[in-house]
């Protein structure tokens, strides 16, 4: 059965963060269409993060779908794991860490059902990040160069919480860090922009995987490659056969 709509969760070594999480989300789905399918995809957790979700399934969420990486591979490879075994015209992605509150969706789905033209993106705008400092002023310096940079028109690129056509991502190449420039890869591909503002919550438990740091080396060297690719991307106004 086709879905209207696939929530997609990407998590790792998140635990201790599943069952709030997943309490969260059944909380939700009440107020969605019937047709929403949730998807959670472990990207090699050393711990008992699948476990816990196992255990969900059997307890509060039994039409939940839990697909692991036999490694660690990244965000955006279990991201495009998840998309491409969802069945939704409409994908949603948030984080397994409690930080994203899932109730947007319901606002940002009908934003973009609203919407008149080609599929958006809908983007949840985290305006007051609750992070330390050191992490919100990475944040804010990244979006500010990728911004003026690729003109994505987009001032939160890194947010976990979006919506998008699922055949859209799917035309768009795969790498690591590809979900930090959707803005920019999906506007290539004629995908409108759609902010809806979103609370930013405290890290339920644990802490990020990743050092500030690293994300700005990587970041640089990804910035120039979407902006290669936006520069060499050719597209028609429109297909006719005759």
């Amino acid at each position: 059965m086709n879905m209207r709509l696939s929530i997609v969760v990407t998590v790792l070594d998140e635990a201790r963060n599943i069952a709030p999480v997943c309490q969260e989300l059944a909380s939700v789905l009440t107020h969605l269409p019937k047709e929403t399918e949730i998807i959670f995809v472990d990207d090699g957790s050393t711990d008992d993060t699948v476990k816990e979700l196992q255990a969900v399934r059997r307890k509060e969420l039994p039409g939940l779908r839990i697909l692991s990486h036999d490694r660690r591979l990244g965000k955006s490879a279990a991201l495009r794991t998840g998309i491409e075994a969802a069945t939704g015209h409409w994908i949603a992605t948030l984080d397994g860490d409690g930080q994203d509150n899932p109730f947007v969706i319901i606002e940002m789905l009908g934003r973009a059902e609203a919407a008149v033209g080609p599929a958006p993106l809908v983007v949840g705008i985290r305006r007051k990040r609750n992070d330390r400092f050191s992490r919100r002023f990475a944040t804010r310096f990244a979006n500010g160069l990728r911004r003026r940079l690729l003109h994505d028109g987009c001032p939160d690129t890194g947010a976990p919480m979006k919506l998008f056509s699922r055949t859209m991502f799917l035309r768009i190449p795969q790498f690591e860090g590809v979900h930090r420039f959707l803005p920019a890869l999906l506007g290539t591909y004629g995908a409108p922009l759609i902010c809806v503002e979103t609370k930013h919550r405290a890290r339920l438990h644990g802490q990020s995987k990743y050092t500030n740091f690293n994300r700005a080396l990587v970041g640089i060297r990804d910035l120039l490659g979407v902006m290669w690719l936006q520069n060499r991307t050719r597209l028609p106004l429109r297909v006719t056969e005759r």
